[in-house]
């Protein structure tokens, strides 16, 4: 305090010491002088002094220090937390591709156990003959592999292990980025809420997996046209699973990397997002239907198009009982609606466009209106395709990644069309 105030008399001494008297401005420029002074030198450092022997601390000319450590946030951390987000999209992206060429070479049934940790392959060959003896024991070798080999079984054994451990990848890469970026700080509440969500929902997808499988590996089919299949049912919501994974987290991601744009709300703008959403909507259902026609191969039933066989809309259409499961269980009812529904969404994306030319559009979300129109044709040109000569791998795997494509168009499109947070 003493070298505090020598420090502001040493200021004062400075005046002039004629016999004339200071002049008021002077007078004023001086006792500025000497408040700034006194103000740096209180605000660089908080003065201190013994009191019986004991250091205490003048807290009155500085706040205290808060109780817990500030955690410093980079300024790019949205960048790092959407990228992960993409990331790991992406990787949910090659796990249904993955899946899907899974069961289009008929691989899903090769392994008969699940385990979520130690699952490792066979190494000798005694090893081989032992697991190929547990794959002797389930349906699908009984009624359809029994002139299989080892070295067949090899094959799509590592097929389905392949995609078993792609998904624990997926795990190890959301769950222990999530666990950084949460222990850091760099989550909004929002992002907390859906990073929860979105854990949870790659942990059920896993579960549904192997529940999916199971129901291949049951003792049910007696038939004497019976083929061992997993259930359609839980093979549409083992997709729908991951359909949701993966848009939740890419919706996410844009959220953090692509800000939306603003727009001027008119009631054309309004029409016109309100389609957008619909036809995301349709693409989503259309995809849905598509893993009843896998689960059911209702695509080997009519190769044809566009007309089925010989008729638009076949005989068989309404066989089972009761009439409702000729939706879900009955292959023709089940490829004349993904029929109807492929050409329903495009028909509605390209009206989309049309109404585009016609709408006062942000750029991105013109472009993405562009891309969608040409990514819907391009993908009923595949589906055409992959029915026309017979379900190919090739053309059946690109055109249910087609599809992937086309939802992930639409979900950007609707993003661009976001109302601005207030």
């Amino acid at each position: 305090m003493a070298a505090l105030l020598r420090r502001s008399l040493g200021v004062i001494g400075k005046l002039p010491s004629c016999g004339c008297p200071l002049p008021i401005f002077q007078l004023g420029r001086s006792f500025t002088s000497v408040t700034k002074t006194v103000t740096k030198i209180t605000t660089r450092r908080v003065p201190t002094w013994k009191v019986s022997g004991q250091i205490v601390r003048n807290t009155t000319t500085a706040p205290a220090a808060p109780s817990g450590s500030i955690r410093s946030v980079p300024i790019n951390a949205n960048k790092y937390v959407g990228a992960w987000l993409v990331g790991c999209s992406g990787m949910v992206f090659g796990a249904v591709v993955l899946g899907g060429v899974t069961r289009l070479t008929e691989s899903g049934l090769s392994m008969v156990r699940w385990q979520l940790f130690g699952e490792r392959p066979p190494i000798t060959q005694e090893d081989w003959e032992v697991e190929f003896e547990r794959y002797k024991q389930y349906p699908e070798f009984k009624i359809k592999n029994a002139n299989i080999t080892v070295d067949e079984f090899k094959w799509i054994w590592y097929m389905e292990y392949g995609h078993r451990m792609w998904g624990r990848l997926i795990g190890a890469a959301f769950y222990i980025p999530a666990t950084v970026f949460w222990a850091k700080g760099w989550l909004s509440p929002l992002m907390k809420k859906r990073t929860v969500f979105l854990g949870s929902l790659l942990a059920f997808q896993g579960l549904l997996g192997w529940y999916m499988v199971k129901s291949g590996l049951e003792d049910r089919f007696h038939g004497p046209s019976d083929v061992p299949r997993v259930s359609q049912y839980r093979l549409a919501a083992h997709l729908g699973s991951a359909l949701l994974l993966y848009s939740y987290a890419l919706w996410s991601a844009l959220d953090l990397l692509l800000p939306v744009q603003p727009v001027e709300i008119t009631k054309q703008f309004r029409r016109f997002r309100g389609l957008a959403h619909g036809c995301k909507g349709l693409v989503f259902l259309t995809a849905i239907s598509g893993a009843f026609v896998a689960g059911l191969d209702a695509g080997l039933v009519y190769s044809s198009f566009p007309k089925m066989g010989d008729d638009w809309v076949p005989d068989d259409i309404m066989q089972l009982s009761p009439t409702w499961a000729n939706f879900t269980e009955n292959p023709t009812t089940v490829q004349f609606d993904h029929r109807i529904l492929g050409i329903t969404t495009c028909s509605a994306v390209l009206y989309l466009w049309l109404l585009s030319r016609k709408t006062k559009l942000p750029p991105r979300a013109r472009l993405a209106v562009n891309v969608l129109g040409a990514g819907v044709i391009c993908q009923v040109s595949l589906g055409i395709a992959t029915l026309v000569y017979y379900v190919p791998t090739l053309l059946a795997a690109s055109h249910q990644s087609g599809s992937l494509v086309l939802l992930s168009i639409a979900m950007w499109l609707t993003h661009e069309l976001k109302r601005l947070p207030k």
